[in-house]
């Protein structure tokens, strides 16, 4: 298994001889309005471009795996994205929740329902997620992620937008998938809490894997506060740096 991490959320997932695009922004850069607007240095997003190669990548992905878009999430999917998906009639798996509204946007929807099934020569069981609670949390399309099961490669967890929370613990743990990408970007809006897991959550969520773990939601909007330096120094302290991986944009990691 490969996973090349694009921005953000977004990366591509190499199963076999499928690439699995996971929840496009493809924007460039400054497209999009910030997300935070009580600051004296108000930024546009998204703050950095796509890698150089992305489109050599991108001309490889066979299917789209989305863990939610809905309210106004365009860093999972933005009108780049839905776009090219649409014109290269990617199969978009997504959970029934969002289907309609993917498909008002002309997407090749594949829906997925609740509980272990069948997903291209493997299985796939969503794990739902919290994107922040209190008001904020209110507002949010909380998404799910979801565990992977595919012949002849390691499983993976792809936790979607998410604090840690029990049912987050409980996979982690009772799973034990051997590589799981968590968001680490602590993102908040300039009201309420954090609305997916941050620096300690995610060292946390390192702790309780005994697998690898990947963190992304990094560097790359203007809501998300942690950084990679910060987040490899504090790795080090915790001792789990070699557990847990943080790549660049653009970067590719191999897992056998």
């Amino acid at each position: 298994m490969k996973i090349r991490q694009i921005r953000n959320a977004t990366m591509i997932v190499e199963l076999g001889e499928k690439r699995i695009l996971v929840d496009p922004m493809l924007a460039p850069k400054g497209a999009i309005p910030a997300l935070k607007y009580a600051t004296f240095s108000r930024r546009r997003n998204p703050l950095v471009e796509l890698p150089d190669d992305s489109p050599d990548w991108l001309n490889e992905v066979t299917h789209c795996l989305i863990t939610h878009c809905q309210k106004g999430h365009f860093d999972h999917l933005d009108r780049a994205g839905s776009r090219w998906l649409r014109e290269r009639g990617i199969p978009v798996f997504c959970m029934t929740g969002d289907a309609d509204f993917l498909r008002s946007k002309g997407l090749n929807v594949q829906p997925l329902q609740s509980g272990t099934q069948s997903f291209l020569e493997g299985e796939i069981t969503p794990v739902p997620c919290v994107h922040g609670r209190g008001i904020v949390g209110s507002m949010m399309a909380h998404g799910f992620g979801y565990l992977i099961r595919y012949p002849q490669e390691p499983s993976l967890y792809i936790a979607g937008d998410t604090l840690l929370t029990a049912e987050v613990k409980r996979c982690l743990t009772e799973q034990q998938p051997q590589v799981s990408v968590i968001p680490a970007g602590g993102a908040r809006f300039d009201i309420g809490g954090d609305i997916i897991m941050g620096q300690e959550e995610a060292l946390e969520a390192a702790r309780l894997s005994q697998g690898v773990v990947v963190a992304n939601h990094l560097e790359a909007l203007d809501h998300c506060p942690v950084t990679r330096q910060s987040l490899t120094l504090a790795a080090r302290r915790a001792g789990i740096l070699e557990r847990l991986h943080i790549p660049q944009d653009g970067e590719e990691l191999c897992f056998s």
